[in-house]
């Protein structure tokens, strides 16, 4: 039989909701502990890009080190921005992780072109790393509005790509129309590397790979002249 305390409840029921109340008391305790650890586990780190040896990086570096980027977290590069190797960038992104945040002088260090840039923050993104660019102040993916931004500048790329492709599809239309076909033209049995290699791998003292070496072609590329007739 229930015993009924105060306002009518059963004590049985002021029993759960007490228990209730301090498991939603504990649990926000415990977010607010995650809370702070993302907060304290959060790093900032920077990176830095010259095109030539001649050129300093010291403007680069020190605004960064402004932006509150600490010198062991400071990744460096003397290179130009077309080249795909960069190891200073390839050191900065393995040491990442969930909760950093990368910052840069300007959005032109880090991205070889608008295509590679945005692939860059998105896999930022999805690792759960942001990304900040000092000079464009838009940029910063860790808030709702500079995340907005970049995705209009991602629209664009893709528009820009989509524009790309239709405008190659119209002309490979327009060349077949008019009876040219798109790609290397072939090359006749008598070329003289054809002659060449059918003659070397007919004579069975040279290895294959010697072949391709000595004719600078690839091994695919000499089974197909071998193949002509």
């Amino acid at each position: 039989m229930l015993v009924r305390v105060g306002h009518g409840f059963p004590q049985c029921l002021q029993s759960q909701l007490v228990v209730s109340y301090f498991i939603v008391l504990l649990t926000h305790v415990c977010y607010s502990f995650r809370d702070m650890s993302t907060k304290a586990s959060s790093r900032l780190f920077g990176y830095a890009r010259v095109s030539t040896g001649q050129q300093d990086l010291k403007l680069q570096i020190d605004a960064l080190k402004a932006a509150g980027v600490d010198k062991p977290h400071l990744f460096t590069d003397k290179i130009s921005g077309s080249k795909e190797a960069r190891p200073g960038l390839d050191a900065c992104l393995q040491k990442l992780k969930t909760g950093d945040t990368l910052i840069v002088w300007r959005l032109d260090r880090l991205g070889r072109s608008i295509r590679h840039l945005i692939d860059l923050v998105e896999d930022l993104r999805q690792r759960g790393v942001g990304f900040k660019s000092i000079c464009d102040g838009a940029i910063d993916t860790t808030t709702a509005s500079g995340e907005l931004i970049f995705n209009v500048f991602a629209s664009l790329a893709q528009f820009e790509r989509r524009l790309i492709q239709e405008r190659t599809k119209a002309g490979l239309t327009a060349a077949r129309a008019r009876g040219r076909n798109g790609g290397r033209p072939s090359i006749p049995a008598d070329h003289p590397s054809v002659v060449a290699a059918k003659k070397m791998h007919a004579d069975k003292t040279m290895p294959v790979a010697d072949i391709c070496r000595t004719l600078r072609i690839s091994r695919p590329t000499l089974y197909r002249y071998v193949a002509l007739n």
